[in-house]
């Protein structure tokens, strides 16, 4: 998806078996962010960093959902070890990841491999792609504060 895309209307499952609809953020704006795996190291901090600004970015009218190719059991025990407050979507069969735009091959340590990548998409209230962070951009431990400073350009 690029810019000035529309989002998908089923985003999916989340970690609390609650299906997470566009519609159901209709009139709000939303930071919608891929990553790799809970529990790993930079998508805690990458998780945790939006969590300690989430009020912030409530404040700019943004609501966080998270999606990932775990299952909502991994995402339901990422979610209460970290305390999140926001969903994180149960994309086991990729199917947002990949209508996102945000599944592909990927280089890591000198090994190609397909999996998610890291990707943040700021959606505006009519569920319309305004920014899209390339994994190259995104640094987990400050995310939100990079989302913050776009948004208050």
């Amino acid at each position: 998806m690029n810019v000035g895309d529309k989002i998908p209307e089923i985003l999916g499952i989340d970690q609390n078996g609650k299906e997470i609809k566009a519609s159901d953020y209709a009139g709000r704006k939303i930071v919608l962010y891929s990553y790799p795996k809970a529990n790993t190291g930079g998508c805690t901090a990458e998780a945790c960093s939006l969590q300690a600004h989430k009020a912030e970015l409530e404040a700019e009218g943004y609501a966080i959902i998270g999606v990932s190719k775990d299952r909502a059991e991994l995402q339901k025990k990422f979610a209460d070890a970290q305390g999140l407050e926001f969903p994180l979507i149960a994309d086991v069969d990729t199917t947002l990841l990949q209508k996102l735009g945000c599944w592909g091959e990927k280089v890591a340590c000198g090994r190609r491999t397909i999996g998610t990548l890291r990707t943040t998409y700021l959606v505006d209230e009519n569920g319309i792609i305004q920014r899209i962070f390339q994994p190259k951009e995104i640094k987990t431990k400050i995310h939100a504060e990079q989302i913050l400073k776009e948004i208050r350009q």
